[in-house]
């Protein structure tokens, strides 16, 4: 009797079609991909262009639409993330603005998770209402507003879990489950989970929008944005794109789809780190509350687990002493990084009060969980033992 040992065919994981998904080799056999810095394509003659141009067969025709650099990118992504379709965007907020203006007009309206980024929570309070598209803000902890607030015009609700910078969470498959029956899409940033922590897509939403600046960089080297979804969502995301030019560049598309194969091995650290980071602040004498998914103290702990495989990289650090706390703790750190931006190798902190946030007023930012003294603490890919030491020297 023969002894067949032949693996039984299985899906390939998510680090496989992370680093093995590729743009078709050309004849020179690259082994990896090469940039393909141009802005424009050849047609093979006239009927192929016509054909190009009338969406019947695909193909490139200008970077600005497309370009094997980015196709390649969002390929990736697609996979990922379990979606149908999808486009990258010149950065996070182009894909924000690009996912909601494309699916709005005059006389619509939106409904919102109240903890927003702030400069998303400028484009539902100041930019769309110029055009006459409204929206309302929901509260995580009173499920029921969401269905009040919903109206014969909603055209569309947003989200983000974890939420920037308070670490609130949605619950997705409830929430996926009423958009549903609404006949509404529920569009959802992913951005602080990434595909490899949480997939919005499989628990009920419609769209998926990253800023790929963050995490799926993961160095702070360059800016993009990603949809990822629904196929007839993404068409109309598609034409808004394509006419008004919010592009990714091929360099920028080129180094975001090397950085998707680091993306898995970069958050297990990042949320080993930040674990062990809040763990060890919790109940510190400087801090009135140390915010983490996955740490039990946090309301929605129960919830994470379930909706995350880990925490992610982001903990929110409530001082003792409010606005000039804040203000002297990052006045002091010396190895972690003063800035605004998240999901660096390198540790960072801003004071979301008077920096990312401070456009929204003070009860504005009450009402997210801002305080005054909290800090936002991107914790990088360091040894956490400095991390630690630093913070802690900080608030000494």
């Amino acid at each position: 009797m023969s002894d067949d040992r032949t693996p039984e065919p299985s899906p390939p994981h998510f680090e496989t079609i992370a680093i093995r998904t590729q743009a078709p080799t050309t004849p020179e056999r690259e082994h990896s991909v090469p940039l393909y810095l141009t802005s424009s394509f050849q047609f093979d003659d006239a009927e192929h262009a016509r054909a190009l141009f009338a969406d019947e067969i695909p193909g490139n025709i200008y970077s600005r639409y497309a370009n094997p650099n980015t196709d390649e990118f969002i390929r990736k992504l697609c996979l990922l993330e379990g979606g149908e379709d999808g486009i990258a965007t010149a950065s996070g907020m182009s894909a924000v603005f690009t996912a909601i203006a494309a699916r709005v007009s005059a006389g619509d309206h939106v409904l919102a998770s109240r903890a927003l980024f702030g400069s998303t929570h400028q484009l539902f309070t100041r930019i769309l209402p110029r055009w006459g598209v409204v929206s309302d803000y929901a509260d995580v902890s009173d499920p029921g507003s969401w269905e009040r607030l919903l109206r014969p015009t909603t055209r569309l609700i947003f989200v983000e879990t974890p939420s920037n910078p308070g670490l609130e969470l949605i619950d997705l498959e409830w929430l996926g489950a009423l958009a549903r029956s609404r006949g509404i899409p529920l569009v959802v940033d992913n951005c602080f989970a990434t595909p490899y922590l949480q997939r919005p897509l499989a628990l009920g939403a419609s769209v998926v929008i990253h800023s790929a600046t963050k995490f799926i960089d993961g160095q702070g080297r360059t800016l993009g944005g990603a949809i990822v979804g629904d196929r007839a969502y993404l068409a109309d995301c598609r034409f808004f794109a394509r006419h008004t030019g919010p592009a990714m560049s091929a360099f920028n598309a080129w180094v975001l789809s090397k950085s998707l194969e680091t993306l898995a091995v970069r958050m297990d650290r990042h949320c080993q780190n930040a674990l062990t980071l809040a763990r060890h602040l919790e109940g510190h004498p400087a801090l009135e509350a140390v915010r983490y998914p996955f740490l039990p103290s946090h309301p929605q702990y129960a919830l994470a687990r379930r909706q995350m495989a880990q925490g992610g990289g982001i903990v929110a650090l409530v001082l003792k002493g409010g606005l000039e706390a804040g203000r002297r703790v990052l006045d002091r750190v010396q190895l972690v990084s003063h800035s605004a931006n998240l999901g660096d190798t390198r540790t960072s902190v801003p004071h979301p009060a008077s920096t990312t946030h401070s456009k929204l007023t003070p009860a504005e930012r009450r009402a997210v969980g801002i305080s005054d003294g909290l800090i936002r603490v991107s914790v990088g890919l360091e040894h956490v033992g400095d991390i630690i030491f630093d913070l802690e020297q900080a608030m000494a």
